[in-house]
């Protein structure tokens, strides 16, 4: 096991692997939730059933956890990289609300979309084109992405948390740090960032369980169980619908092209600032192996429609295990290994509250602004891209936007300063494309 992984190579251990794949696990947790919840909005009348809000509830939590696990140890045996994946948190939001609420499109076929979206992927995947693409994009935003989604971490540790709250006047302001969320989450950073100082091995996971045995002193933490019997995943399994009546129809490839779009730019964004921060990229910022890792992407997408979910994506949540230690594809699998077990401990993994969580997200972001220092700030044409790569990505809370606003802006920067030939065509191209995007489909 250890040649397989390459633990030497990489100076790795079993203990550190292990102490990263929980870390990851950990801080995904909530997705085993959060997205049924999201979900059984989608099918009309279930909300106001009880009965079948439940039935179907248990099917996409659970069609949720094989799409997590069998994803993840797909990244971990054949990409080697501890990446974790699940269905995505702003693309199971516009499966449910765009798509099937506004739209109108039955939720059976928008699976057949997803489906279809993971088809192209893995096809794109084995000739190349997704790994070519991706090198398309410069090298200001490839290296700013890191920075961006490391504040996109913070932001959603701290809005998890309490201590940053909604304001109908400046859109977000400080929350209550008094409160015993935020207290949770303050004491757990700075718990963190001590023992991670100290270079105490599994600063990040002791970090999130002293916080949970904090959180249970001030009424954050709920203890909920140890095991509870895995629910019927009969209502959704094998349910994606994929006719010739909706592959003749505009509405669905507008669909598709959609999830096809968010789904490619938000995981490229997401490997390419994962893979920087754990020091995986070369010096163009371009990850090895970067086809294998796209082709478990892309398996993930399909085996999830399948199943019953919304389109799988790699999780910026991984950097909990790479900040641990994390580097070969063990960690991916202990993670993919406790995912499956929450098929008969999701009471005890539900425990764990957001605020205990929320530190690790908030340690990680601070960790992952260290390639900042790589980019030519001196030039404006390389700086103002990545500035508003990094900000894009935490205010349009989007990783894909950020990728898209942030070539936009450097196609436009260079070709306004008269350096062209800086311009890569099929930058030039994706830029286009970008607007016409925007323009039609967001």
């Amino acid at each position: 096991m250890e040649r397989f992984f390459g633990l030497k190579e990489v100076n790795s251990s079993y203990r550190t692997e292990i102490l990263g794949g929980i870390a990851t696990f950990l801080t995904m947790t909530y997705i085993i939730f959060v997205n049924p919840a999201i979900l059984t909005e989608a099918i009309p009348g279930v909300t106001a059933n009880p009965t079948l809000h439940q039935q179907f509830f248990g099917a996409f939590m659970v069609a949720t956890i094989i799409a997590m696990a069998s994803s993840t140890l797909v990244m971990g045996l054949l990409a080697n990289y501890p990446f974790a994946l699940a269905p995505g948190m702003g693309l199971n939001a516009y499966f449910t609300y765009v798509v099937c609420l506004k739209m109108g499109i039955d939720w059976r076929d928008a699976l057949g979309a997803v489906f279809v979206e993971g088809i192209i992927f893995i096809v794109l995947t084995l000739v190349g084109a997704r790994t070519f693409i991706v090198r398309a994009i410069p090298r200001s935003v490839k290296f700013s992405s890191s920075a961006g989604i490391g504040i996109f971490l913070a932001f959603i540790g701290m809005k998890g948390s309490g201590v940053i709250a909604a304001d109908p006047n400046t859109f977000v302001t400080l929350g209550k740090i008094t409160s015993p969320q935020s207290l949770t989450c303050i004491l757990g950073l700075f718990i963190i960032t001590t023992l991670f100082v100290l270079k105490i091995p599994g600063s990040v996971l002791i970090g999130i369980l002293l916080a949970t045995i904090f959180g249970s002193f001030v009424g954050v933490t709920h203890f909920k169980g140890i095991v509870g019997a895995i629910p019927d995943i009969s209502p959704t399994f094998f349910k994606l619908n994929v006719s010739w009546d909706s592959l003749a129809t505009p509405a669905f490839w507008i669909v598709v092209m959609t999830f096809f779009f968010a789904d490619f730019f938000d995981t490229a964004g997401t490997l390419s600032g994962l893979s920087n921060a754990a020091g995986f990229a070369n010096r163009e910022g371009d990850l090895p192996r970067s086809g294998k890792a796209y082709m478990a992407d892309a398996i993930g997408t399909v085996l999830g429609a399948l199943f019953g979910t919304s389109t799988v994506t790699t999780y910026i949540e991984s950097g909990a295990g790479i900040a641990q230690g994390a580097r070969t594809g063990l960690a991916s699998v202990v993670t993919a290994l406790l995912m499956l077990s929450a098929l008969f401990f999701a009471p005890l993994a539900m425990s764990i509250p957001t605020a205990a969580t929320a530190p690790a997200l908030i340690f990680i972001g601070a960790l992952m602004m260290v390639n900042l220092k790589d980019l030519e700030w001196s030039d404006v044409t390389e700086a103002l891209p990545a500035f508003i790569t990094i900000v894009a990505m935490p205010l349009t809370f989007s990783i894909a936007n950020g990728i898209a606003l942030g070539m936009i802006t450097f196609t436009l920067v260079k070709l306004c300063s008269g350096k062209l030939k800086q311009i890569h065509w099929l930058t030039g191209v994706l830029s286009f494309a970008f607007v016409l995007y925007f323009i039609y489909l967001h």
